[in-house]
């Protein structure tokens, strides 16, 4: 894979930022579908999430683009520290026995092999961890979607009230 130059770079980011500028939906409806892939992203349900998001968006009116990328919240690197996480706090909400620590990918994926109790107490885990993030994922991003799209309509404005030459 070619390295991309710092021009190239930039050019990728303002790409996906004009494309999240004409994502269509109110600003509750971004917010709400960002807080649904935020939610889904936190099950360790590898190759379900997205439908899940958008599944979640669908049933909260959210927009389902935003929630199938808000999903990528849980990628290859952030999988292990999240799911790890998610597993003590189911562990600490229904207390006793003994802790599993996740080292690496190949422990998580043997959790399957460890019994209902580390599946319960990683997708109780889950579950909370995810209504939580999908929450504050919903505080933060209304702000910042209403402050992106004001800006955007101020300069749709501005370019509609110049002088043409």
């Amino acid at each position: 894979m070619p390295k991309m130059s710092r021009p190239q770079w930039r050019r990728q980011l303002r790409y996906v930022y004009l494309r999240f500028l004409r994502l269509q939906g109110s600003p509750e409806q971004l917010a709400r579908g960002m807080a649904s892939g935020v939610f889904s992203g936190c099950f360790p349900l590898f190759g379900f999430q997205t439908i899940l998001g958008v599944a979640v968006a669908t049933v909260l009116r959210g927009n389902r683009l935003m929630a199938a990328a808000a999903t990528w919240v849980s990628n290859p690197f952030t999988y292990v520290p999240i799911f790890a996480f998610n597993y003590q706090v189911g562990h600490w909400l229904l207390g006793g026995g003994t802790t599993q620590t996740f080292q690496d990918l190949d422990t998580l994926t043997s959790w399957m092999d460890m019994g209902t109790e580390v599946s319960v107490r990683l997708m109780l885990g889950s579950s909370v961890v995810g209504a939580i993030a999908g929450v504050v994922s919903y505080v933060v991003g209304l702000p910042l979607i209403r402050r992106v799209r004001s800006r955007q309509i101020a300069r749709q404005q501005r370019q509609l009230d110049s002088p043409k030459l």
